[in-house]
């Protein structure tokens, strides 16, 4: 009750066409956020141009994985899921806590992502619009928490093509759409 909702987000913008959801220990969460940020604008200003999502995601997927190699350094305990814009198409990434990643056409990171991703497989389909996905999302959390389903404790965000910046949508912002 005393937190600052905003100050709780697990979704971030690492660019302005970019964003990155969290799953794990938020301290480790935000010290690679902060790399990923920090990458994306020295591209941005070193070559006039925006950096693509597969390179942020490759670029911390090696940080995480060269701290499962050394003494006396504990691996990075969190995974991301990171979704963009590369040339006006929509890219989305998922790095384990182990530094392997890989490309998907929707996925799942955090508690139940298991019973998600089994779920996606059925429902998904590669046509969907952002309504249908928004939908396909908000049957799947119901279907899983059942009663204990709020809509005031989800949050939504997605990268709007058009605009090309993050959009966060919480509680009735969401059934509007």
């Amino acid at each position: 009750k005393l937190i600052i909702p905003e100050s709780a987000y697990r979704i971030h913008e690492i660019d302005e066409h970019i964003i990155v959801s969290t799953a794990g220990i938020t301290s480790d969460a935000r010290v690679l956020i902060e790399k990923a940020q920090v990458l994306a604008q020295r591209h941005r200003v070193t070559f006039d141009s925006p950096i693509e999502p597969e390179t942020i995601i490759k670029d911390i997927s090696n940080i995480k994985q060269q701290f499962t190699q050394y003494g006396g350094a504990r691996p990075f305990a969190v995974s991301m899921m990171l979704a963009g814009l590369n040339d006006g198409k929509p890219e989305l990434f998922a790095s384990d806590v182990t530094g392997n990643y890989f490309s998907y056409y929707a996925n799942a990171i955090g508690e139940n992502d298991g019973k998600i991703r089994d779920m996606l497989k059925e429902k998904y389909r590669h046509t969907f619009n952002l309504k249908q996905g928004i939908k396909l999302a908000l049957e799947i959390f119901e279907s899983i928490h059942g009663n204990n389903f709020k809509m005031n404790k989800f949050e939504l965000s997605y990268m709007d093509k058009e605009e090309k910046k993050l959009k966060r949508l919480e509680g009735d912002k969401i059934k509007e759409i």
